[in-house]
């Protein structure tokens, strides 16, 4: 989780051997949190950082025995990476490009603004911590195949059998899921990791053409097929010979033209439209869908054997909502993924927004969470993180919420009645006795609060609340 879970845990150096201003930068950034050491020159430095790394460093450039140059020059050699504020009473911008050069984050000089050294010290920890979740993101391997990420059981079932699809080559693949959940990605992995992979990578939304005009895509047509047929065609079946047709949304297909798919499959070989020769098959198929094609064919809308043919490698990827614990890597992905689209730098997600966004049901699944930290990334500052306030409504009030009930059932139960008593005394006492005012607190009307105050005995201490001011409750 990236962001401020608190800077007491982070540890600044300052380095400077000047006393006055070791003591007025660690005074300063003990008020904002940090723990602080001090070193009075470079040597001092570099033995308490071999002993135990900070997070960050402030380090004056002009100091005596070793300045701060060659501390940075030390750091390098060994190969210790540490955020550093370089700090210098030199006029000019000399010995700070030098710094610069050498792996200082920054710069300031003498005499420092305090609440620029809090800016600076901030925006140099929080760009690192992102750093480190996403190398932690891209070091696990098990936890996501080309572009997918997820560490739940059912996702690392579906990398296993992408894993061993780069060793065979299956003719057809049918891939079912909700719309956002990235179909499109795995039949991608699936051909460029492939035995095809040097081959053509051909697709077509199935959805979004009619009967006449798929088939002319798919199979391609003479001249004269057809009333606009002024000349002929090669259909994707021949230009992606040896490739793959990636037939998207396949279960808005028309029945007609699944007939005609099917024999193609069976048979390896196809026609042209208004044709007189067969042509050999030799493209691999993977067919994607976010309907159940079993029921659909019982239904009578999808061919049951078509279904079949299809279903050789079955891949099943599952909703966000089903998988809540990959929604953090998968956003902390997209959000440097469209930070760097975007031109923008964001410094990770705040924990309350975390549990705000494993919280929503996401019906739009991948695609709705790329939109939602679009549009935070956009609307905020560089080197922000992402808040609970930068969400969208219905997100925010589904994790206030937490799903469709405003509680968690303990496994051992609970006294309802105990719950709801206590409810009322809450809103008696905020609303200091006003009956009126509690009800509407409560979402009830006065006669419902009137009968709990009754069924649990309240009436003396509404009183007891209503003539009591409330500076002597405090």
């Amino acid at each position: 989780m990236l962001a401020s879970e608190g800077r007491m845990s982070l540890r600044i150096m300052v380095c400077d051997d000047e006393a006055l201003i070791r003591e007025s930068l660690e005074e300063h950034l003990r008020r904002e949190g940090y723990q602080v050491t001090q070193a009075a020159d470079g040597e001092r430095a570099l033995r308490l950082i071999e002993e135990s790394l900070p997070d960050a460093m402030i380090l004056d450039l002009g100091m005596p025995r070793m300045d701060g140059l060659t501390v940075l020059r030390t750091l390098r050699e060994q190969g210790v990476t540490l955020p550093t504020l370089v700090i210098t009473a030199r006029p000019g911008f000399a010995g700070a490009v030098d710094a610069i050069k050498l792996g200082a984050d920054g710069y300031l000089q003498k005499p420092v603004d305090l609440r620029e050294v809090s800016h600076q010290l901030k925006r140099f920890l929080d760009h690192r911590q992102l750093q480190t979740e996403v190398a932690w993101l891209r070091d696990r391997a098990t936890s996501g195949y080309e572009r997918l990420i997820g560490e739940s059981p059912a996702m690392r079932r579906l990398f296993e059998t992408l894993a061993r699809l780069e060793r065979v080559d299956a003719p057809t693949v049918l891939i079912a899921g909700e719309t956002g959940t990235g179909k499109n990605l795995i039949a991608e992995a699936i051909h460029r990791r492939g035995p095809r992979k040097d081959k053509p990578f051909l697709q077509i939304d199935c959805a979004a053409m009619p009967e006449t005009l798929i088939e002319s895509e798919l199979f391609g047509h003479e001249k004269g097929a057809f009333t606009d047929a002024r000349t002929a065609k090669r259909g994707l079946f021949e230009v992606a010979d040896g490739g793959v047709i990636f037939l998207d949304e396949i279960g808005e297909m028309p029945i007609g033209t699944q007939a005609k798919l099917l024999r193609a499959l069976e048979n390896r070989r196809f026609r042209r439209l208004g044709a007189l020769v067969d042509l050999p098959l030799g493209a691999a198929i993977i067919a994607a869908t976010n309907k159940d094609l079993k029921a659909a064919a019982a239904a009578g809308s999808f061919r049951e054997d078509l279904y079949f043919r299809l279903n050789v490698v079955p891949l099943d990827i599952p909703p966000l909502r089903r998988r809540p614990e990959d929604i953090e890597p998968i956003a902390l992905a997209l959000l440097e993924r469209s930070g760097r689209e975007l031109g923008r730098k964001c410094a990770g997600i705040e924990p309350t927004a975390v549990a705000a966004l494993r919280a929503y049901p996401w019906p739009g699944n991948g695609r709705e969470l790329r939109n939602v930290l679009e549009r935070a990334i956009i609307l905020k500052g560089d080197d922000q993180a992402i808040r609970l306030e930068d969400l969208p409504e219905e997100v925010r009030l589904r994790s206030a919420r937490h799903g469709d009930s405003p509680y968690q059932l303990l496994s051992e139960g609970i006294d309802l009645a105990a719950v709801e008593r206590s409810f009322v005394e809450q809103a008696l006492e905020r609303c200091q006795g006003n009956q009126t005012r509690a009800a509407r607190l409560l979402g009830i009307s006065r006669f419902a609060l009137r009968h709990r105050i009754d069924r649990y005995g309240l009436h003396g201490a509404v009183a007891q609340r209503t003539l009591v001011p409330v500076a002597e409750r405090v």
